[in-house]
């Protein structure tokens, strides 16, 4: 099993920054995949930003050039930095594991963009 633990949320004003974290419970090495994904009040969860199973990186069109996926094995944790936010980027936010075939996720942490 595994297990993820997100941080790093909060309220931020349209054009500020955010760095969110996600810390695994196991060496991420051993995870075949990991990112993060986002849900806004009545929306289906989509994906932001994800390492894929052959190493590469995957971007939402919508956050492209702005949010960046970034990861530390060292420590465990995979980062989502998030740049020039925008109020569409208000949702709770949570990342997602891929392991063993079977997939994990953490509770979610609140992003709001809003003056």
């Amino acid at each position: 099993q595994v297990q993820l633990v997100e941080s790093g949320g909060g309220l931020v004003q349209p054009g500020g920054s955010l760095r969110l974290s996600c810390a695994a419970s196991r060496s991420i090495f051993s995870i075949n995949a990991m990112g993060w994904y986002r849900q806004a009040p009545g929306k289906e969860r989509e994906l932001v930003a994800r390492f894929t199973s052959a190493g590469y990186t995957e971007y939402a069109d919508s956050v492209k050039g702005r949010l960046s996926i970034s990861r530390d094995n060292v420590v465990n944790t995979v980062y989502l930095q998030m740049n020039s936010l925008k109020p569409e980027d208000t949702a709770v936010y949570y990342c997602n594991a891929l392991y063993r075939g079977a997939r994990y996720w953490g509770p979610g942490t609140q992003v709001t963009v809003s003056s």
